[in-house]
């Protein structure tokens, strides 16, 4: 039986207040943030840190849920929340039905996140309104392509969910598909804002400078594999050459999270485009 190092930090960022949770299982440990903000709460964390998001959860006031994605390390404390705090959940349209039951993944994700209990959510519109601020729902797919971020047009704020991250993405999960997300990233440079709240790398003051240099990596990134693709290099090939050495979560998840996926996504677009 696993053991997992669980902690909860609470910081304070302008007008928000940033749960900052921590789960560690044999060595491998990741976080995850929770929001509030004008009594919006902004994802719930993962239910393997319930005691912890729970005990900020039951010192704040929180009068609506909104969520960046299903994704269980963001919507695992959900049903809690309706079951506790009978606040509105809101989600992608797409991802309604799917929260309306428990979810379902593979053990290495359940070991880190724990479950994900159902929910019954509402779906988003395209703004949100709080007491303070009209929200616009920007739709960000790439990550999972029920993936958005929330804009307060009232402060320029922009929480960003899994889009950001880091800069320098090494592996993505199997159902990412990095074309759409480097969309997205550019997407939201429309938007005018400098600071970003993402939901594991946390408060960034230079949000925007962020989100560039990530852009600015995935088209240089994008320019090599073209460059190989055009040379016939296999997808190994190219994925040796490009990325520097294996990464533990890549044998850990069965290739579930691997540095592949973004060479394939990349090929993807490259035969599309020479198809049209």
């Amino acid at each position: 039986m696993f053991k997992r190092e669980k902690s909860i930090e609470i910081q304070q960022n302008r007008d928000v207040q940033c749960a900052h949770g921590k789960v560690a299982v044999q060595g491998i440990g990741m976080s995850v943030y929770s929001f509030l903000v004008d009594g919006l709460l902004i994802d719930a964390g993962s239910y393997s840190l319930s005691q912890e998001f729970q005990s900020f959860f039951n010192e704040i006031q929180i009068e609506q849920l909104a969520l960046t994605h299903s994704h269980e390390d963001h919507s695992g404390n959900a049903a809690w929340l309706q079951q506790h705090k009978d606040v509105p959940i809101y989600i992608h349209r797409d991802s309604v039905s799917v929260c309306a039951k428990d979810g379902e993944y593979p053990f290495y994700r359940q070991a880190l996140w724990g479950e994900r209990p159902a929910f019954n959510a509402q779906p988003l519109g395209d703004t949100l309104q709080t007491k303070s601020a009209t929200w616009d729902i920007i739709e960000t797919p790439g990550h999972t392509t029920d993936h958005v971020a929330f804009y307060n047009r009232a402060t320029g704020a922009l929480f960003t969910g899994d889009l950001y991250i880091q800069t320098k993405t090494k592996v993505v999960l199997d159902e990412e598909n990095i074309v759409h997300t480097l969309a997205s990233l550019k997407k939201i440079l429309n938007y005018d804002f400098e600071e970003v709240y993402c939901c594991h790398a946390g408060f960034l003051a230079d949000g925007r400078a962020k989100i560039q240099e990530k852009i600015a990596y995935l088209e240089e990134m994008e320019s090599n594999i073209r460059q190989l693709f055009d040379k016939g290099y296999s997808v190994e090939e190219m994925t040796k050459t490009i990325f520097s050495r294996d990464y533990p979560i890549t044998k850990v998840s069965g290739e579930q999270w691997s540095s592949k996926h973004i060479i394939t996504a990349f090929i993807n677009q490259f035969t599309q485009e020479s198809l049209k």
